[in-house]
């Protein structure tokens, strides 16, 4: 062949941009604009934020002149949902799918210049109007939370190939044996050679043979052949040239590499080396651009830190992501794993839609190595599986055709949370939210039963396929920081339009706008100092929450991995690592150490304690996918306090090595102090892991017996008393302590009696953690906010002042967190930490809160509260009001705890309220 028909090939598949400026034409109004293609038109007009419809895109084109001969392909990345494509008037096709990509192939002899229309239809749930695909009855993903996504939202190219070329490469290596099946798609016969090519450009392997239009098989071998994995991700390239009697028709390059994925006895291997799962949940949405990446720089420092944080795995969420955010995982060694966007009605039809968006997510995305695995539903969306047994026998042979179709990668049936279940699956993963330190004692219960193989997990019906031997994985579990407004502002330091989304979602605490005006109305900087110190210190809470359930799950061997919720905020949805613009939270820096392979895992009963006591704490090693060798010494130190090490036995992969517990004395503080217990586990001069909680410890009370205190209550009386209060009667009282109000109380205080109002259960029946039945919850679950009905009489004695139950409510704190703060003045400045609520806090978290109380009663007149997500639902916990000449002080907080002084919160707190309200001024 000579020089000239060799360039005279390379030339043939040449590419014209056609992104850029389109004229634009959304059927709601009939007004032609300018639309910037790729974008979702909802990203672009703030009028058709919400808009569903038809919209008629145009441009015009040149056929360059020197594209002579060959075959001109118009290339779509993605359009969504439902795309018409006509040139110069003439329909050429049309192709429904939001996610994938589609080509429309030019007719012989266009040339020159050409007007190009595309009409997109993006339905809505009106079945009436969209009669052919219902939006229910579409894989649409997460645009039913944040909003739709229509329009051509990926890039649009022309093509010209050759008259042979290449539609289709499915590359299949084999690690075990260098082995390579090359499957190629042509649209005419030809002369194909094949080179695969490692990193450096050396060729490894060739082949060559004829070809038909369609299919065909070809095989390579590589010798000794680098295996892909997140530490070296190691990639090679297949060449596929096509010839034809005149000369190279068609040259294409393919990205591949060797990757095992397997799941055995319980636990994760990758190339056969175990593999702990470390990962996050991936939205993949954009800060302008919604589901349009802006650059490839972006997915590339979007990959970046999320590997600096310690994860080896994203989880891309029930959508399919731009084509470059997998070039980018396998590029810099990010495991993923994918998910079939979600339908909200399983039919006939979108069921096969389901298959169909599963079949072209193989064909576009199958050679990556990065995807280890599938998720054919997510939380029971768009099936019914716990009442409608065909749902679940589809999901079972859907389950079974897909690993049929890619027997490469791991297989998860529905990704559940309660109350659906798996039928059949490679791994056994399950999804549940609880904070701390408000359900700290569910959470430990929760991640106990789901550690010991839980029989929530799968199907009660008996129609599940459980071997015992999937591999244990919470993929889904979080908490909510906030971001900082001014670093997810617009360029110009405007406000992004999706900080007014979010409305109605979390009983409409999910609404950004307004996130500083509520902080200054609810007189939040006397908590916190600042908004700036406010962010800051949600952000730790964040840290915090996510600190503490890693190390509880990695304290459980049987558990082999997990996925946070999530890498990056979503428009209102703000519990990510990174915020929407991907910058960094607070902890950036020290997450790495609670998520790594080696870690170090305190066991602790409880944060705090009293100056001069004993404190112990037990320690475990978690290994994860490495292992330990022999010499490790684990150093531990306090605070200005004592310090001592553990030998730390070698340890293999995927083990939790139990330590010693040790028992020390807490230093003789002189005031109350957060003090740092340290780890470092070490060989030699070398550190492997690094670790450290923070204690409240409390210098020893004084004696309380200058307070005179009266109360009704006989348990009460001798709970107080043994803190060390005189108990006195009502007309030598300093104060009255009561559970509970009435009449008589109301009119003491109106003639200058000043009462505490401990407000305590009254127990009754409990009742599952969610009412909605036929839900069902893991067994033996403590049901902590349940407690029931405190009776304070404040609905009719108070005005406006109403008592809320957290649990069913927005209060109940998981999710969507609830951000509890203490004022740290006048009485209850010697509680040490905070302004918020830490693990220390655990056992008095109220259960209840107080609701109703008017803004300017935050200032000054509430000592304790919370609010929710974006600063909304403002409660109390602590509340200060003037009665008459008299005065009380009540709180939801549960000081009563057994022995009294036993847990040093509760006693300090206590101590505190009755100073306050022992302190007032009355007229």
């Amino acid at each position: 062949m000579t020089q000239a028909a060799v360039e005279a090939g390379e030339r043939l598949r040449a590419v014209l941009s056609l992104d850029g400026e389109w004229s634009f034409t959304h059927e709601s109004d009939g007004r032609t604009r300018t639309a910037d293609v790729p974008n979702p038109w909802q990203a672009e007009f703030a009028d058709l934020r919400y808009a569903s419809g038809r919209a008629i895109y145009g441009r015009s084109f040149s056929v360059p002149a020197d594209w002579d001969g060959g075959t001109l392909v118009l290339c779509f990345g993605a359009v969504s949902y439902f795309a018409e494509v006509s040139l110069n008037g003439t329909p050429l096709g049309s192709h429904e799918g939001g996610y994938l990509p589609f080509e429309i192939v030019l007719p012989p002899g266009t040339r020159g210049e050409n007007q190009l229309e595309v009409a997109v239809t993006l339905p809505s749930g009106d079945r009436r109007n969209y009669p052919d695909f219902p939006f229910s009855e579409i894989p649409h993903g997460k645009q039913s939370w944040y909003g739709p996504l229509g329009g051509i939202w990926q890039s649009v190219t022309l093509e010209r190939r050759g008259v042979a070329h290449l539609t289709g490469c499915a590359i299949t290596p084999d690690p075990d044996t260098g082995a390579v099946l090359a499957r190629l798609t042509l649209s005419a016969p030809a002369q194909v050679a094949l080179s695969v090519l490692a990193n450096d450009g050396t060729v490894v392997a060739t082949a060559t043979g004829d070809a038909t239009a369609g299919q065909s098989e070809f095989s390579l071998a590589i010798t000794d052949p680098l295996l892909w994995s997140p530490e070296h991700p190691h990639l090679y390239r297949l060449q596929v040239e096509l010839s034809i009697p005149v000369g190279v028709s068609d040259r294409t390059s393919h990205s591949f590499g060797f990757r095992k994925i397997e799941s055995r006895d319980g636990k994760l291997f990758l190339n056969g080396e175990p593999l702990y799962m470390r990962g996050a949940l991936d939205q993949d949405y954009y800060p302008d651009g919604i589901c349009t990446p802006p650059s490839l720089e972006f997915i590339e420092d979007h990959f970046r830190k999320s590997k600096e944080l310690g994860l080896n795995l994203l989880r891309c969420h029930i959508k399919v992501p731009d084509p470059r955010y997998y070039e980018v995982a396998d590029r810099m060694g990010m495991l993923i794993w994918t998910e079939i966007p979600n339908v909200a009605t399983l039919t006939l039809a979108s069921a096969e839609r389901l298959r169909q968006t599963m079949k072209g997510i193989l064909e576009r995305d199958g050679n990556h190595p990065s995807i280890i695995c599938w998720t054919i539903i997510n939380e029971d969306w768009g099936t019914r599986l716990v009442e409608n047994a065909d749902h679940r026998a589809w999901l079972k042979e859907t389950f079974d055709w897909l690993k049929a179709l890619d027997p490469t990668r791991l297989v998860v049936d529905n990704s559940p949370c309660i109350p659906n279940f798996h039928i059949k699956t490679d791994l056994n993963d399950y999804h549940y939210y609880r904070s701390v330190p408000e359900r700290r004692t569910e959470w430990e219960r929760l991640t106990e039963e789901f550690a010991a193989g839980a029989d929530w997990t799968f199907s009660p019906h008996g129609d599940a396929e459980r071997t015992g031997k999937e591999p244990l994985i919470v993929s889904e579990f979080g908490v909510w920081g906030l971001p900082r407004p001014a670093e997810v502002a617009n360029p110009d330091g405007s406000e992004p339009w999706w900080m007014e989304t979010g409305f109605g979602w979390g009983d409409n605490s999910a609404y950004p706008h307004g996130l500083q005006n509520r902080f200054a109305a609810y007189h939040l900087d006397e908590v916190f100092g600042s908004f700036d110190a406010f962010i800051e210190k949600v952000q730790w809470y964040q840290f915090d929450n996510l600190k503490y359930q890693i190390e509880a799950m990695r304290a459980r061997q049987p558990i082999q991995g997990y996925v946070i919720t999530e890498i990056t905020d979503v428009h209102w949805e703000a519990n990510g690592l990174l915020d929407i613009r991907r910058n960094p939270r607070v902890f950036h820096e020290r997450f790495p150490q609670i998520n790594a392979d080696l870690v170090i895992v305190p066991n602790i009963l409880h944060y705090s304690g009293w100056a001069g006591e004993k404190f112990s704490f037990g320690l475990s090693i978690a290994t994860g996918g490495t292992r330990l060798p022999a010499g490790a010494i684990l150093h531990w130190s306090l605070a200005d306090g004592p310090s001592g090490t553990i030998p730390v036995p070698q340890a293999d992969a995927l083990e939790v090595i139990d330590l010693t517990p040790t028992e020390l004395q807490l230093p003789g503080y002189d005031s109350n102090r957060i003090a740092t217990l340290s780890f470092a586990l070490r060989i030699g001069e070398q550190e492997l892991a690094r670790n450290s909680v923070d204690l409240s410890v409390f210098t020893p009370r004084q004696s309380q017996r200058e307070l005179r205190l009266h109360t009704r209550d006989g348990s009460l009386a001798a709970f107080l008393q043994g803190l060390g209060y005189s108990i006195v009667s009502a007309a030598h009282a300093d104060v009255t302590v009561v559970s509970m109000l009435d009449a008589q109380d109301i009119e003491a205080m109106r003639f200058g009696a000043r009462y505490l109002v401990l407000a305590h259960p009254k127990l009754q029946e409990k009742k599952n953690l969610r009412a909605d039945a036929p839900r069902r919850e893991p067994p033996n679950m403590p049901v902590e906010d349940e407690q029931p009905g405190l009776h304070m009489g404040f609905e009719t004695q108070l005005p406006n002042i109403a008592l809320h139950p957290r649990q069913g409510t927005i209060w109940r704190g998981d999710w969507i967190a609830n951000f509890s703060w203490i004022k740290r003045n006048g009485a209850f400045a010697a509680l040490p930490g905070g302004p918020m609520l830490d693990i220390a806090y655990d056992r008095v978290v109220p259960r209840h809160v107080l609701g109703g109380m008017r803004d300017w009663e935050y200032d000054g007149l509430v000592h304790a509260g919370l609010v929710v997500g974006w600063v909304h639902k403002p409660a109390a916990t602590i509340i200060e009001r003037r009665i008459g000449r008299g005065a009380l002080v009540a709180t939801t907080f549960r000081v009563m705890q057994d022995p009294p002084g036993v847990d040093p919160v509760a006693a300090t707190l206590l101590d505190g309220m009755l100073a306050t309200i022992a302190q007032l001024e009355l007229n």
